[in-house]
């Protein structure tokens, strides 16, 4: 009986993520449309607050903090460490997690490339408004794809977005991971898995390399805020 509610809750689940996915395709369909037919109708509009004005209030400058690197290498731990750091010192941050955000704004899309490039698109999107909300973000995703990360950087003004690569090998990370996700990529139950059958593109030229097979998070941590530091970003 149970086994027989639980197929029943997996295939309507299924159906309604179906669904989901359709409409939003959809919908980015005909915004696309409407942005390509009707683009003089849509303005952006600029408030009389000012992302100086609420830099101001927060006491230091809005700016993104990119960790990108393999899953399991550590870029989430390092991310809230730093995060937790910062607030200490009375900073408005936020952390977007790859894993968190994938639960309710991406949940509609799966890791085949044009979907991590779409996951990557709308983070960008997402994060630019934080930043000119005068806070510092930090984002903790896999990011393969230079161009990706290439193009969210761009959506930002020279010194608002801090490359921090976490680099681990891959015989490390799958060693640490809890989820087992490692094993079964290897297995083949997990397809286009990065770092095993999908490729990885490292940054060439990060902010920061954090060396994490080798370095401890919390001093990691700590050199993520010396460079905020360097940058002018907290005083």
């Amino acid at each position: 009986m149970l086994e027989s509610r639980i197929i029943q809750y997996q295939e309507s689940r299924n159906q309604h993520l179906s669904l989901l996915k359709d409409y939003t395709n959809q919908l980015t369909e005909l915004c696309m449309m409407d942005k390509i037919s009707n683009n003089n109708n849509v303005t952006w509009f600029n408030g009389y607050v000012s992302r100086e004005d609420r830099e101001k209030l927060h006491g230091h400058k809005g700016a993104l903090l990119w960790f990108t690197g393999l899953s399991a290498s550590g870029k989430s731990t390092i991310a809230h460490l730093v995060e937790k750091g910062l607030h200490r010192r009375g900073c408005s941050t936020y952390v977007f997690d790859g894993d968190n955000v994938r639960h309710g704004l991406c949940s509609d899309l799966t890791f085949r490339r044009e979907d991590r490039e779409e996951n990557i698109r709308r983070i960008g999107e997402m994060v630019k408004l934080f930043v000119d909300a005068g806070m510092i973000v930090l984002t903790a995703f896999i990011s393969p794809y230079r161009k990706d990360r290439r193009e969210v950087r761009s959506l930002l003004k020279d010194g608002q977005f801090l490359e921090i690569y976490v680099e681990c090998p891959s015989e490390v990370c799958a060693e640490r991971d809890q989820k087992g996700i490692y094993a079964k990529a290897k297995a083949g139950v997990i397809k286009e898995f990065t770092g095993i059958s999908a490729p990885y593109e490292a940054p060439e030229n990060p902010a920061l390399v954090i060396r994490s097979y080798e370095e401890d998070a919390y001093e990691a941590a700590k050199r993520v805020i010396k460079l905020i530091e360097q940058c002018g970003l907290i005083k």
